[in-house]
């Protein structure tokens, strides 16, 4: 209920994130970290400026896609149109979610309560309804903080036990963003590439 309440007045986002990648089977990881902006609109708005260990920014807007490689200063372009909903689903997963779109993709299970970082965090535990969304992440375990009713974190589990880490931090909610935060930008002679 709380999460709901959250959700029709929630105007913007910005944060510090950290993903982790763990690939069990070699005992490997890799961490990216940055920022994150998001704009709620009829199409949300969403860009993620990793700058360690290598600067790169991933851009989704309306059906797009782009990421930009400074290293080699080209800009990659996806078009979404066919999977939006499920990238928006991932992204924005918690965050002005409407708990009745949560129970329609997945099945919810309350697991208990954390401290992380001296919040209070409810910690839910999803497992995708889609058959094709389950092939390829088995769970999802969201660390929903008590005070923002926001995550601050995430695991996203694949069925062979490696799993993605996202955690947020430094969270400001509904301050002003300016529009050209929502915009790559590179040079103009970084080479464009559309990806299949």
């Amino acid at each position: 209920t709380r999460m709901n309440n959250r959700a029709p007045r929630l105007k913007t986002i910005s944060e510090d994130l950290e993903y982790r990648n763990v690939t069990c089977l070699v005992n490997d990881q890799s961490t990216e970290a940055g920022k994150m902006y998001f704009r709620n609109s009829k199409s949300p708005e969403i860009l993620i400026h990793f700058k360690q260990p290598d600067s790169k920014v991933i851009l989704f807007k309306k059906d797009k896609a782009e990421i930009y490689l400074p290293k080699i200063n080209q800009i990659q372009e996806y078009d979404l149109e066919k999977h939006s909903g499920l990238v928006q689903q991932f992204l924005l997963l918690g965050f002005g979610t409407d708990s009745g779109d949560l129970k329609k993709s997945y099945e919810i299970k309350y697991v208990g309560e954390e401290q992380m970082g001296g919040d209070s965090a409810a910690v839910l535990e999803l497992t995708p309804r889609d058959a094709k969304v389950a092939a390829q992440l088995t769970r999802i375990q969201l660390w929903i903080s008590e005070e923002s009713w926001l995550p601050i974190q995430q695991k996203f589990f694949e069925p062979g036990g490696d799993y993605l880490l996202t955690r947020y931090t430094s969270v400001r909610v509904n301050r002003w963003i300016p529009s050209s935060t929502f915009r790559i930008n590179a040079p103009s002679d970084a080479k464009r590439i559309k990806m299949q």
